[in-house]
């Protein structure tokens, strides 16, 4: 075959892992995978326009006003397909801006390949524009990181990319290509589909432990989180639950995979479901600072792990069972059900603090109180609306009264807790689901560090509600340092038009101050056809009543 440049090689990886589309911001290092993305120049010339040329090549090329949220965008599409996802970025500061997108993507195990672009082999130490050796930078945060020297390897490292970010443990994988290796010609070749490493066969004595452990349980907990969307176990979770009469806690992307209608889901109870406890069995999330580092209840009840990879295996589980989550599940669900009265109180206990939600969902005081506003979304929402968390105390709210219907519809940042994240998993998830209802909640602390790539929203048309709990000022952080010192400092923020800034970007947007023109507003913007910020002014001094600071 004719030779071909080295993104050509990258696209046909690429394309080959399944990917669909490639996130990034202009950058000269990576020139060629923006070029065979489109189809080259006949792609151009073929299309209505440029834009439509992006759209439709080989690749669809989405380009951001930051490369933080070209990563955050290709993670977040990772999570919501189970599938790759992808980002190129230019060298030296467009490597580093990635950093905290690709450190997310490590802490959620999402599989997710970012490209590089690397300053010339041949001009190498003697100070290239943004010459720096940039995989020593990502290798604690990925499972490789790497640079080919050869175009002739191109395809090969990226074939080997895709499938090392797919394997379990699913997570990031770098790599950089130098610009005169990146343009250089290469035969194209057929190459055989990579291997995937799949999940192992759970160890059956584990499993046969943790079974009998479940069989003796009288006071049984499950715990869904988000490695069982990742590994396509839902419906093993589910046959689990059912069988065995499990009280279910979701958490992460484990949201929506037992629907708030179904009588074993009790999140809502957790503190009493943990401290009554005898068995905690958790499922496809590590045991950190969100479930108190697995300890459970007072005597701490026996804990059962369940993970793919043994690299997440806890110490403070009595059996860890390690290997495929839905073969894992699918044993475990072998025995009796659970005694009912154990479930019905929990579940009656969840009821009740849905019940007493009420009050503040329907609250009327001026300042608006941030609940206020989860009154108004959540009877607009629908099954198949996607849900987007960026942001501290606000975002909490959002964790307490929003129960997605169905799983995959969920996105926060995940346990690394980074701010920004909004408005890159705003652009995929309205790539990957274009015709679902899409909600970004943001705190007002969150919009300061992304809300320019509501430009790329707009551009891209999509057509996101973003709601911003505007406090003025850094909620979690201002009320923990009254309660350490008695005071604050730099915790306040002034209360912006963030809606200014969107209606300036070509999207549309209004201010809020009266409870009772929330719903309104939102359905104005749900109307709207484009993104849309409603900028709800909230009582800084109603803040979320956390137990906890993740430490």
């Amino acid at each position: 075959m004719d030779p071909v440049h080295g993104g050509e090689h990258i696209v046909d990886a690429a394309r080959a892992a399944g990917v669909s589309t490639v996130f990034s911001l202009s950058g000269a290092h990576i020139f060629p995978v923006y070029d065979a993305a489109v189809g080259g120049k006949s792609g151009v010339e073929a299309s209505a326009d440029k834009a439509a040329a992006e759209r439709s090549g080989p690749l669809r090329l989405v380009d951001t006003r930051h490369e933080q949220t070209a990563v955050f965008a290709a993670e977040a599409t990772g999570r919501l397909t189970r599938s790759p996802g992808f980002a190129a970025v230019t060298a030296g500061p467009g490597v580093t801006n990635a950093v905290s997108g690709i450190a997310t993507a490590h802490f959620n195990a999402t599989p997710m390949v970012v490209l590089g672009g690397r300053a010339p082999d041949s001009r190498w130490g003697q100070g290239a524009l943004q010459e720096l050796d940039q995989p020593p930078i990502l290798a604690p945060i990925t499972k490789a990181a790497w640079t080919t020297h050869d175009v002739n390897a191109i395809r090969a490292d990226g074939d080997r990319a895709f499938a090392l970010a797919s394997s379990v443990r699913r997570g990031p994988v770098f790599w950089d290509i130098p610009i005169d290796v990146i343009f250089a010609p290469a035969p194209r070749e057929e190459r055989p589909a990579p291997s995937v490493a799949s999940a192992v066969e759970p160890d059956p004595d584990a499993l046969a432990r943790a079974r009998a452990l479940l069989d003796e349980a009288r006071h049984p907990v499950l715990i869904l989180g988000s490695g069982v969307w990742m590994s396509d176990a839902v419906d093993a979770a589910r046959t689990l639950v059912a069988d065995r009469n499990l009280p279910v806690i979701a958490n992460g992307m484990g949201r929506g995979i037992i629907p708030p209608s179904d009588q074993h889901l009790v999140t809502r109870a957790r503190s009493a479901a943990f401290k009554g406890a005898d068995l905690v069995i958790v499922v496809g999330t590590p045991l950190d600072f969100r479930l108190g580092y697995g300890t459970f209840g007072d005597p701490p009840a026996t804990v059962v792990h369940v993970v793919d990879d043994a690299a997440d295996a806890s110490a403070a589980a009595t059996v860890s069972v390690v290997g495929d989550l839905g073969i894992a599940m699918a044993a475990l669900a072998a025995g009796s059900a659970a005694d009912d009265t154990w479930r019905t109180t929990l579940r009656d206990t969840a009821q009740a603090a849905i019940s007493a939600d009420r009050g503040d969902l329907s609250n009327d005081s001026s300042p608006i109180h941030p609940s206020r506003i989860y009154g108004e979304l959540l009877p607009r929402l629908t099954p198949d609306s996607v849900v987007i968390g960026d942001g501290g105390d606000f975002v909490s709210f959002a964790g307490r009264y929003v129960e997605p219907e169905r799983p995959g519809r969920w996105l926060d940042p995940g346990p690394y807790g980074c701010l920004g994240t909004g408005p890159g998993f705003a652009l995929a998830a309205g790539i990957v689901h274009p015709q679902a209802p899409l909600f970004l909640l943001l705190g007002d602390g969150a919009a300061g560090f992304s809300l320019m790539d509501v430009d790329s929203l707009v551009r891209h048309r999509i057509p996101a509600v973003m709601i911003v709990g505007n406090n003025a000022g850094w909620a979690l952080e201002k009320h923990p340092m009254r309660f350490l010192y008695g005071y604050d400092v730099i915790t306040d923020l002034a209360p912006t038009r963030y809606d200014d800034i969107v209606v300036a970007l070509g999207g549309g947007g209004e201010t809020v101050t009266d409870p009772a023109q929330i719903g309104p507003a939102i359905d104005r913007a749900m109307a709207s056809g484009m993104p849309y910020l409603v900028n709800v002014m909230t009582d800084p001094e109603a803040a979320y009543p956390r137990t906890t600071l993740g430490i």
